[in-house]
């Protein structure tokens, strides 16, 4: 998938919302805990629920391998799942994998070739080898990790360096040649959305994936404002606003409600700035 057939259906749905699927076991609905598959089933109907709304799913694998070999296949069943049934979907492995370069070639393999990820999220700090490998895969993304919206992201995040810049904007910097905007993209998180003016002076054209609008209090408007390119140029994502919005067993009505009202609020946006 390229930028082009991204921001296509960016258009089509007036929406660059991306669904978190951070399924967690001990949160989901407990009337599916009899499921064979509960997080899948769980899934599925989340899927269902919200894909006339978002453009993106981005599953975090953390909640999947906790689960052992069996969340691992539910895993596998739920990315299968949307390729099958909404194949216009960008999927997003949240992995934050970073390593040596043959380490990362069988990262590479098993996201791309195995489980057939449109896209895997890579934290940076190991240098360009350790990001190469991914690149080697045509129409599937690399997304680096650069300003994040945790609480202690300014441990060393904004830490100056030599060259006066701050260490995100550094590895962004050096980083957008690796690849190019049509494989690249980087995380930004919402609750420094007054970052992204400098951000997009550095890279005006690529793609940005947002988290932290919702519960973390990153404020929608604020990231459009401040990151919206020509081609729209973001992905924000919700997780637990969206799938725990309800905890009985009209979650997945819940969940479709909670992604139309920020499909609404994407659509004004957007008409704000036509793309």
């Amino acid at each position: 998938m390229n930028s082009q057939q991204i921001f296509e259906q960016i258009c089509r749905k007036q929406s660059f919302l991306c669904v978190g699927l951070d399924s967690d076991i001990n949160k989901i609905p407990q009337h599916l805990l009899k499921e064979k598959n509960p997080l899948f089933e769980f899934n599925k109907q989340i899927i269902d629920a919200t894909a006339k709304y978002c453009v993106s799913y981005k599953p975090n694998l953390a909640f999947y391998e906790a689960c052992g070999e069996n969340g691992l296949q539910q895993l596998a069943m739920t990315v299968d799942y949307i390729q099958k049934n909404y194949s216009e979907m960008f999927v997003i492995a949240d992995a934050k994998r970073g390593d040596i370069g043959n380490t990362s070639q069988m990262y590479a393999r098993a996201f791309f070739e195995k489980m057939n990820f449109d896209a895997i999220t890579l934290s940076p700090y190991m240098g360009e080898d350790t990001v190469t490998p991914f690149f080697s895969f045509a129409e599937k993304w690399v997304i680096l990790l650069a300003l994040t919206s945790n609480a202690s992201a300014c441990d060393f995040q904004m830490l100056k360096t030599e060259t006066g810049l701050m260490l995100y904007e550094e590895v962004i910097a050096r980083s957008k040649n690796w690849g190019n905007a049509d494989n690249t993209m980087y995380v930004v998180g919402a609750t420094k959305a007054e970052m992204l003016a400098k951000i997009r002076e550095i890279i005006p054209e690529h793609f940005l994936l947002i988290p932290g609008v919702g519960v973390q209090g990153g404020s929608l408007a604020d990231v459009a404002r401040y990151g919206m390119n020509d081609i729209c140029g973001l992905l924000v994502n919700s997780s637990r606003a969206i799938i725990y919005a309800d905890n009985s067993k009209n979650f997945a009505t819940a969940a479709t409600q909670k992604a139309k009202e920020m499909q609404t609020e994407m659509a004004e946006l957007i008409s704000r700035k036509p793309l």
